[in-house]
């Protein structure tokens, strides 16, 4: 093929991703505008339990509007190693697709969030009333203390799954680890599993872009850490478990993506 031919190649898939990109995104943020006004907003009188299966419902249908509109299939793996009970779970973070995709999974999780999010109308209404455990990154020790004293009501007496990103947001795919440390402190102070989540959705659903790139992305849930260790035997454990595996589901992602043209860690060809 000339390079005149792998230019018109390359071209028309770099504009069927762009049409592709803009259809999901119309239907995605539209059908959440929606879903907000028609089903979430009139469910806050109801109770709790059915703002769950709403939420659940919504996030199923996303991913299907995911497959089918940008050609992104979610693979959730390694469901068999969430333990009965509470428990905490630590995922990475690169994407706003792990954060309702997860709902689909766990039965009653609970998110640690950022305490600006319960503002917004409707949806901080949602939240609010789903008792998600919002934080306030100022005030840092107090902060911890009120997530602590929250999670422990949560987990203790409502057997829920403690949902927290160890890293505290959205970081690109290769980016060298950021945890912090208060997972290490939610660990030793609430005495249950910890369930580690790697993954690579930072390559198709990358954060403040506008592309979705197609493939398939895999999310996969791994073996428990049990309670008991000390936090900086916990902590070095978890980052290690959680990093090996996003390196190897990274470089899976990138070597699929790379034979369309597509991957957004590859250097740029030479003339």
């Amino acid at each position: 093929m000339s390079a005149l031919d792998r230019g018109r190649v390359s071209g028309s898939l770099r504009s069927m991703l762009i049409l592709r990109s803009l259809a999901f995104n119309t239907l995605f943020y539209g059908y959440l505008v929606l879903w907000l006004i028609f089903a979430i907003l009139p469910s806050l009188l109801l109770p709790r339990r059915v703002l769950l299966l709403l939420a659940i419902t919504w996030a199923r249908v996303s991913l299907w509007l995911l497959r089918v509109v940008a050609g992104v299939r979610c693979e959730i793996s390694g469901i068999e190693n969430i333990p009965e009970g509470g428990l905490m779970v630590a995922a990475k973070h690169q994407s706003f697709l792990e954060t309702f995709a997860l709902v689909t999974v766990f039965r009653n999780p609970v998110y640690i969030l950022k305490r600006e999010l319960t503002w917004i109308p409707v949806f901080g209404w949602a939240l609010t009333k789903l008792r998600m455990i919002p934080v306030d990154r100022g005030a840092r020790a107090r902060a911890l203390t009120d997530v602590t004293r929250r999670a422990k009501v949560e987990l203790g007496q409502n057997g829920r799954q403690l949902l927290i990103f160890p890293e505290g947001t959205r970081r690109p795919p290769g980016a060298a680890p950021a945890y912090k440390f208060g997972v290490a402190h939610l660990y030793a102070e609430l005495g249950v599993p910890c369930v580690p989540i790697a993954l690579a959705t930072g390559l198709y659903w990358p954060r403040r872009k506008f592309l979705r790139r197609p493939g398939t992305v895999r999310i996969e849930i791994l073996p428990p850490i049990l309670p008991g260790l000390d936090k900086v035997t916990f902590q070095a454990k978890l980052q290690a478990t959680i990093e090996t595996a996003c390196d190897r589901l990274l470089a899976q992602g990138r070597a699929e993506l790379a034979q369309h043209g597509l991957d957004p860690l590859a250097a740029p060809d030479k003339p």
